[in-house]
Order: C-alpha cells, then structure tokens, then sequence
C-alpha cells in the first residue's frame, strides 16, 4: 500500500477543520497508508517581522520537514506560485507514484509565510490549490479531500462526477 504523508507547519486550531480532516483520514485509510506530520511554527513577533527574521523562520521549519520525509519518498509543496492541477491530474501523480515501485509521496503545507526556498528546491513538483488565498487550516481540509477524490478516481469509485 502506498504511503501518503501530509506534512503541515502548525496545528489546526478549529474543531470543524480538525472534524473534516479526521473523516478524510479515516476514508483514505482504505487506499494507503495515510500519515499526517504536524511541526511547530516558528514563532515571529509580526510588528517587528523583518524579512530576515521571517527568512530565519522558515530555514528552520524546512529543516523540519525535510527532516520528517520518509527515505526515498517524493515531496509536492502546496506553494503560491505552483502549478494548478485538476483532480484528475493528483490521481494520475498519484497512479504514477504508486506504479512506478517509489510509492511514497509526501505534500507540504507550510507556515503562513509560506516554505523556505530549500524545500521548494527538494520538491519534485510545486502545486497550488488555486489563485486564492486559503487559510492554512483550510487547505488541509481541502488538500486532504482531494487525495480522497484522487484515491476514489484511481479506484474507478463513484465519489468523483
């Protein structure tokens, strides 16, 4: 069974977010060994975020997440300037992950100042939700769904119309 990591910089303060997601985890555990990694967020005082502070923050949360990959697992970062991909386009990643013997993939969502320039250069694909700004604990909630959907194509389910 595949391994699908979910590796997020922060928690998910909201019981509905944490709900949602907790149902998707429990559904996707049918298709892969789904995990998800929570790592702290470095903290920076916002008044007085310079930007070599906020540089500093996410060096450090990088180091975190790179330091939290299976070996040999592949990493997608949820990123701005990614690229826009159908849910069609997550299965076919998925099927090719899972065909071609590697498995394991992992996805990253970072901080609310985004990932460190090092994590983008370790990631084999950059992948945005869409042009809109989502809040983080949402775009788990939505990336989570969509590895479900993606799950449900590759499995010839009904769930995906």
């Amino acid at each position: 069974m595949q391994n699908i990591d979910l590796i997020c910089v922060g928690k998910l303060n909201a019981k509905y977010f944490a709900e949602g997601v907790a149902e998707y985890q429990k559904r996707l555990a049918g298709f892969a060994n789904f995990r998800i990694i929570e790592l702290p967020e470095e903290k920076i005082e916002e008044k007085n975020a310079s930007e070599t502070l906020v540089q500093r923050a996410l060096e450090k949360e990088g180091k975190a997440i790179l330091a939290s990959l299976r070996k040999g697992e592949a990493l997608a970062a949820l990123c701005v300037e990614g690229k826009q991909i159908s849910s069609e386009e997550l299965a076919a990643l998925l099927a090719q992950r899972a065909g071609s013997g590697a498995g394991d993939i992992a996805f990253v969502i970072g901080s609310s100042h985004g990932l460190s320039d090092q994590v983008k250069r370790a990631a084999a694909w950059r992948i945005s939700l869409g042009r809109i700004t989502l809040p983080h604990q949402l775009a788990r909630l939505v990336l989570t769904e969509q590895l479900y959907r993606a799950c449900t194509i590759n499995s010839g389910m009904k769930y995906h119309k």
